[in-house]
């Protein structure tokens, strides 16, 4: 008994968690201690064949225990429901990973939240924006014994609420359009999507005041627990928090291009060797046009920053292109085996054909308009939407975004104009997503997020990259920033009557720009 009260008070100083001598005496006396869990909310946490507790909540638990020196003994059950009614049985001493909300204060106290994450509406990627769910009417399936069902059955009697099992049945329920919109946590939904491939899903809204702020939820008869379970949370840091993330989070937004056959391998070489061409005749006139007209340094920093730009844009076509090419390869080669072998070719074969020849020419002309759009030598001012000026911006670096395993978040509560030369614009743009990512590379973040919001007050770009250095933001405040990517995208934007802001928030930077 000694040597594990010796054990508990000098692990606990050890890793900051200082405990006194009753709440030792305590942990001995009450081991062991049981903890029921979600058994199926990936990446959050589940419970494999096997019984192991795995996920982003079950590091984030293993911290705590490692802080205390103690070993919280897993109950297994089938489903959340289950865990649930283990809980109010007083089969299970501790439930991990969830919300706070007045149903379970009858029989549950709570620790400091152990992770907080934002929950989001998705729909069909046909559903506009939703800023008020107050104000439409909508079915919502949402998963039973949730914080978020207990809340939105009592908040939103206007919505029609369709309870369903897991999170993998909401989703297919609005794929099938038996319900409009399901509400979770953005990291679920990201890590879902991903993982089953469900690109005509979106995320199509963010109600206010429905956060996850996901804690411990302990017995009410065990006071003395609860509040040890506090003293170890405290000790967790955002760095742990962010690491965790990163170890289970990775997202990679693909983009699936059904490519064509035949004739189109011929004129996608040849649109090949023009890019190429065109590239050089650009770059050429660029650089005379700048020694002709004895433009001033800062510019002509400028101008040789963008052309270097221009090579990863040209290295992102050619590669989107290759891919396209290697598709369209296998293709010819399978029709041609059936030729050769006198198969049959159905009718339903060639129309599926046809339509890939189809989609393989979309493909390649937007991707040839995006990158004339991006380095067009024009000066003309016109008026362009502010959405199809980012997404054509994020398509001439699709690749890279691949390659970081990132994910970027478009949203728009409705339309915005821009006014000014676009493609200064989407330089601008481009300038901000690839500061974001050469910061998530530099600290090694394993998943990086870009949120891009438009609404009628301007345009919103954050990440969690870590943010801005303080001497970069406190350079700025001086106006004495020596690089040029932030100091020329502020000089473009008060050109066309806009400014930019630069802070940081939560885990990385925003970028805010709004009008003067």
């Amino acid at each position: 008994m000694r040597f594990i009260l010796f054990l508990l008070f000098f692990g606990g100083v050890a890793f900051g968690t200082a405990l006194s001598q009753d709440e030792r005496a305590y942990l001995v006396k009450r081991a062991p201690i049981t903890l029921c869990v979600d058994p199926d909310w990936e990446p959050f946490e589940m419970l494999d064949e096997s019984g192991v507790y795995t996920g982003i909540g079950a590091d984030l638990i293993a911290l705590v225990q490692e802080r205390l020196g103690i070993k919280l003994h897993i109950v297994p059950t089938r489903t959340w429901e289950e865990s649930i009614a283990f809980s109010k049985q007083g089969k299970c001493d501790v439930l991990s990973f969830l919300n706070q909300t007045s149903e379970r204060e009858a029989w549950l106290s709570f620790t400091k939240p152990l992770f907080s994450d934002p929950n989001v509406l998705i729909g069909r990627i046909e559903q506009g924006y939703i800023d008020d769910i107050s104000k439409i009417s909508a079915s919502v399936a949402l998963i039973k014994e949730t914080s978020i069902y207990e809340w939105f059955s009592s908040s939103f009697p206007n919505l029609t609420v369709v309870p369903v099992a897991s999170e993998a049945e909401a989703f297919r329920l609005i794929e099938e359009r038996k319900a409009d919109l399901t509400l979770r946590s953005m990291i679920v939904a990201a890590h879902t999507i991903k993982k089953q491939g469900l690109f005509n899903l979106k995320i199509v809204g963010q109600p206010k005041g429905f956060e996850n702020h996901l804690r411990m939820g302990v017995r009410k008869d065990e006071p003395i627990l609860r509040a040890i379970l506090d003293k170890a949370i405290a000790t967790i840091t955002q760095e742990e928090r962010q690491a965790i993330v990163n170890r289970h989070v990775q997202i990679i937004v693909e983009r699936v291009t059904y490519l064509s056959a035949g004739l189109w391998v011929v004129l996608g070489l040849l649109a090949v060797t023009l890019l190429v061409f065109l590239w050089n005749w650009l770059l050429q006139k660029k650089i005379n046009k700048a020694v002709a007209k004895n433009l001033a340094q800062q510019e002509l920093l400028f101008q040789k920053n963008r052309q270097a730009e221009l090579v990863d844009v040209v290295a992102n076509i050619s590669h989107q292109w290759r891919d396209s090419l290697s598709h369209i390869s296998s293709l010819n080669l399978l029709l041609k085996t059936k030729l050769m072998l006198d198969k049959e070719i159905k009718s339903e074969e060639l129309v599926l054909h046809v339509q890939a020849m189809e989609n393989s020419v979309d493909f390649m002309a937007d991707t040839m308009r995006n990158f004339l759009d991006f380095y067009k030598n024009t000066k003309e001012i016109v008026l362009f939407d502010a959405k199809d000026s980012i997404e054509a911006t994020l398509a001439i670096i699709d690749t890279r975004l691949k390659e970081a395993k990132a994910v970027v978040v478009l949203t728009q509560e409705s339309p915005v104009v821009l006014e000014g030369v676009r493609n200064d614009w989407m330089h601008v743009w481009l300038n901000c997503i690839t500061n974001s990512l050469c910061a998530g590379a530099k600290r090694d973040i394993q998943s990086p997020t870009l949120e891009i919001h438009i609404a009628p007050e301007g345009v919103s770009i954050r990440d969690n990259c870590g943010g801005f250095d303080a001497v970069v933001l406190a350079q700025i405040a001086d106006q004495t920033q020596e690089g040029l990517g932030l100091k020329m995208s502020g000089r473009l934007v008060e050109k066309y009557g806009w400014k930019m802001r630069l802070s940081n928030e939560n885990w990385g930077a925003l970028v805010v720009f709004s009008r003067l």
